[in-house]
């Protein structure tokens, strides 16, 4: 019989320890994330929109509960399936997948098999609706839609993998879309490692500019991208579709002459400050069929001779020249954005040697950092921008017991719990939800 391991601890010789405290949970603070998941009516949706090709005559777990199973384990912070293998019988999960025994680690690899190419784009309505359920009932009359692309790492023959010399490293190009002033993750695409930063940029955002347009007809939408984007491709999807832009340009030598004619020097110049201008004039490249407006932040660092010059490209013609900078520079939230869903949510983890599991696995992270970003968002204001490491720490990491009386269940939480009063007032918000 197998005995599992005691030991003792130097510090304190009469203590030791071991695994023997019974049937207690880690991470008993999830049922707020499934409170939350109740209230946008995940499970439902999930039955109603995801479509898996399964072939199975006997299903022990339906593909919903594993789907279920997979994001409650990203949230919690266990990026690989292999932890399913302790959590098996841990009470929380347990309660909450509403399952006598967790899936185990094959039934989970199982399950990445059953994704195919319709299951991708299902996993994206999915997760619209999701959101819109927020939207729809938000006083938010202006969304910002940031558009970026990053890079996640691969290793072996991974299918569609590739070189990117950008990041000088082998793997895939995803392209990412994220609300600009909530954070949330609207849609994000799998692409090969070898495709440019712009690669399926219109038939990329262009459904969420049309959707966005139907849910609320009288809102405003900007679109905001980097110089990678800086393509007539995407100024005409926008212009197609009633939607303002706001993209970085890469100098050239006809924009910096453009620039450099409204440089004025005079005899009492102060070289040892730094100066900053700002302009709009109409610019037309050869590529494009028409002049468009652009706006020009010329600065000459102190102690400098010449003006470094920055360029964007815009259909909003009522911007003042600084205005537009401004707005622009506060795309830089979303590269924190993109960090959080990687470093916290796994949305590069890529362990599969097929694509389309890959791109499942990446839209399940998707659903987990947005069901985090919602609930984020009930918090008081001090703590909204609390990244999901504290969030496991404050609210999800929670020592917890699920104790069976009657027909009753009660999950009883350490009574040491530092942050208690937060975790009741966050629950209490999430159960006064009423959506649009």
């Amino acid at each position: 019989m197998a005995t599992l391991p005691e030991k003792r601890v130097n510090f304190n010789p009469k203590l030791h320890i071991s695994h023997t405290g019974g049937e207690l949970s880690t991470d008993a603070g999830l049922v707020l994330v499934k409170e939350l998941m109740a209230q946008l009516n995940f499970t439902t949706l999930a039955y109603q929109l995801i479509h898996f090709d399964d072939q199975r005559h006997y299903a022990r777990y339906s593909n919903v509960s594993l789907l279920e199973q997979v994001v409650l384990q990203l949230i919690a912070g266990y990026p690989a399936d292999l932890a399913a293998t302790s959590l098996r019988n841990d009470p929380t999960f347990k309660l909450l997948l509403a399952q006598p025994q967790l899936a185990s680690q094959p039934s989970l690899s199982r399950f990445w098999q059953r994704c195919d190419e319709q299951t991708i784009t299902s996993l994206q309505t999915l997760n619209q609706a999701l959101l819109d359920q927020a939207w729809t009932g938000a006083k938010q009359q202006q969304l910002i839609l940031d558009i970026d692309s990053t890079h996640a790492d691969t290793h072996g023959h991974q299918e569609k993998t590739a070189f990117n010399a950008h990041y000088g490293t082998t793997g895939y190009h995803p392209l990412v879309a994220f609300d600009g002033q909530t954070g949330h993750c609207l849609k994000a695409q799998l692409r090969p490692g070898n495709v440019y930063t712009s690669t399926d940029i219109a038939p990329f955002i262009t459904p969420l500019l049309q959707h966005y347009h139907q849910v609320k007809p009288n809102a405003d939408i900007l679109v905001r991208g980097d110089s990678g984007f800086a393509t007539p491709e995407l100024y005409e999807t926008c212009e197609a579709n009633d939607t303002f832009y706001l993209i970085r340009l890469k100098a050239n030598r006809r924009l910096n002459q453009l620039a450099e004619r409204f440089v004025q020097i005079s005899d009492e110049q102060n070289w040892t400050e730094t100066e900053v201008h700002y302009y709009r004039a109409s610019y037309q490249a050869r590529s494009w069929p028409k002049p468009r407006q652009i706006y020009i932040k010329s600065t000459r660092p102190a102690g400098e001779l010449l003006f470094q010059h920055e360029y964007l490209v815009s259909n909003l013609t009522s911007f003042v020249a600084e205005d537009a900078f401004q707005a622009y520079h506060q795309r830089g939230q979303m590269e924190n954005y993109i960090k959080e869903a990687k470093a916290g949510f796994y949305l590069d983890k890529m362990t599969s040697s097929q694509f389309i599991p890959n791109y499942a696995r990446m839209m399940l992270s998707v659903l987990a950092y947005n069901l985090v970003s919602l609930m984020r968002q009930l918090l008081p204001v001090q703590h909204q921008r609390l990244q999901v490491t504290t969030l496991r720490l404050w609210l999800f990491k929670v020592a917890g017991k699920l104790v069976t009386s009657g027909r009753q269940l009660y999950l009883k939480l350490s009574r040491h719990h530092v942050y208690q009063d937060l975790f009741y007032q966050l629950l209490a918000r999430i159960q006064a939800l009423q959506w649009g």
